[in-house]
């Protein structure tokens, strides 16, 4: 791709949630710094949900550019994009991991296409591990009724990255060419300020993890078409903020929940028993393995929270659940094709 050349200069807002990063704060914050240029004004945001190690400090004394914003509390990844794309006034809203690096040029290249390709509203990028090789988690296959019926007899794991039989992975596509895709990750996700507006942020129902995918669907619901970007290369440290353990629990909380919210009733039962099947396919072969300690078999143990999805799968991290957000305007949702 040519050198960006923007006129007249684009502002892109770079909001970054934070949980307890402070280990990897510092070399994300920096890359998105060095992205400021004539023709690429930056404004940095990063929202603290309440960090108990110190990042919302390291933010304040070492980057007064930025504009720090502290929840006082764990408010979870949908509320906080929310609130942080609110609190900021650039033509672009960019959310990016806090423990991941922009390569240089990525910020550049991603605003170079979406400024040249307006109608894709939804844009990312491709993540590479610290060896260099592919991560694909910069974007996902929509989850439905054929997905969760190869996660619920293994056919996902078994053959895994099978174009058919692991549709959620999207093949063995190493995100290396532009390619549209129905979901964004929120690892790195770009849109106007006027598409996250139209299509009102994040649904603060998810808690942490689904909230990016619901965001694409509805943005897939109203014409758009996200794209993947392969010069917006990103460096993921996974530096995570689950809670020891929690993770894939909290990951299967955010399935059920873009059941609940976007799916028929039809679908949406059979959708959850199909997950259930699988978690409990995968805990079964750990156990008969003699492998009793396995993420699976800890995902089958905490079922009875993440299985009703958020807000009551906050449980597992110790918070109280809250009252779900309301439900978006009619016109904003797409009960997914949950027959594909």
């Amino acid at each position: 791709m040519s050198a960006p050349a923007f006129s007249p200069p684009v502002s892109v807002a770079v909001v970054v949630v934070s949980y307890d990063n402070v280990t990897t704060l510092s070399d994300c914050l920096d890359s998105v710094l060095a992205a400021d240029s004539p023709s690429l004004r930056v404004e940095l945001v990063v929202v603290d949900n309440s960090s108990r190690d110190g990042s919302a400090a390291l933010v304040a004394e070492r980057y007064p550019e930025a504009r720090l914003i502290q929840t006082g509390e764990n408010a979870g990844f949908a509320r906080a994009c929310n609130v942080g794309a609110e609190a900021s006034t650039s033509e672009f809203v960019l959310l990016l991991n806090p423990d991941a690096v922009l390569r240089p040029g990525a910020l550049a290249s991603l605003v170079t296409f979406a400024v040249a390709h307006p109608e894709h509203g939804l844009y990312g990028g491709r993540v590479v591990e610290p060896d260099g090789s592919n991560d694909p988690t910069s974007c996902w296959g929509d989850m439905t009724i054929r997905s969760q019926l190869c996660f619920a007899t293994g056919l996902s794991t078994a053959f895994a990255r099978h174009p058919v039989l692991d549709p959620e992975s999207l093949g063995t596509w190493a995100r290396d060419s532009v390619r549209e895709v129905p979901v964004i990750t929120g690892c790195l996700l770009l849109t106007r300020r006027e598409t996250w507006a139209d299509l009102r942020g994040m649904d603060e129902t998810f808690w942490l993890y689904g909230e990016d995918s619901d965001f694409s669907l509805r943005a897939r619901a109203v014409g758009l078409r996200p794209v993947v970007v392969p010069e917006a290369e990103l460096l993921h440290t996974k530096g995570g903020s689950s809670p020891g353990g929690t993770k894939m629990p909290l990951v299967m909380a955010g399935k059920i929940t873009l059941m609940q919210r976007r799916w028929r009733r039809p679908a949406r039962i059979a959708g959850r028993v199909l997950l259930l099947s699988g978690v409990g396919l995968r805990a079964l072969a750990g156990r008969l393995s003699g492998r009793r300690d396995t993420v699976w078999t800890g995902v089958w143990s905490t079922r009875a929270q993440w299985g009703r999805g958020y807000p009551a799968a906050k449980e597992l991290v110790g918070l109280p659940p809250t009252a779900p957000a309301p439900v978006l305007p009619s016109g904003a949702i797409d009960e997914t094709r949950s027959d594909s």
